[in-house]
């Protein structure tokens, strides 16, 4: 399954993107998605590096392709007070999908993922039902429909 209940975090403790993406990854070793935080945390900041993931409308999706991840994932992050990401529109992001693929990528896991959840993220109503999302099985069922076979 690649996003679960212990994927989810409602209330995001992180005051800036790079904690934000350390805070997230914890709940990815957590649940055995990822190997080590470290590893997989260089690949998702070397990401951020070549072009921001903060994709407007208090929307980010860091990802990272490392050997230290198992099997793909989404880890989804919601921050009630905004995190600064260097967005495309230059506001604070607070929803986060961190987005995390094996390095051994060979059927553009990552593309499918990263397509399925643009469109959706283009429905204004399903971001602001995850906007509004007090529990997270109204997340998981937003998100119930992303699969990667």
């Amino acid at each position: 399954m690649i996003i679960n209940e212990n994927l989810v975090i409602l209330n995001l403790e992180a005051k800036d993107k790079e904690s934000a993406i350390i805070e997230l990854s914890k709940l990815a070793l957590k649940e055995g998605k990822i190997t080590s935080i470290d590893v997989f945390t260089k690949s998702v900041f070397d990401r951020e590096k070549t072009y921001t993931t903060g994709v407007g409308n208090g929307i980010a999706i860091p990802h990272g392709k490392s050997e230290a991840v198992k099997e793909a994932m989404i880890v989804f992050g919601k921050s009630c007070d905004g995190i600064e990401w260097e967005s495309l529109d230059g506001k604070p992001v607070n929803i986060i999908f961190l987005l995390g693929v094996p390095d051994k990528n060979i059927s553009g896991i990552h593309l499918k993922i990263l397509s399925q959840l643009s469109r959706k993220l283009m429905n204004d109503d399903f971001v602001e039902k995850l906007k509004k999302a007090k529990a997270k099985d109204q997340i998981l069922e937003a998100l119930s429909d992303i699969n990667i076979e």
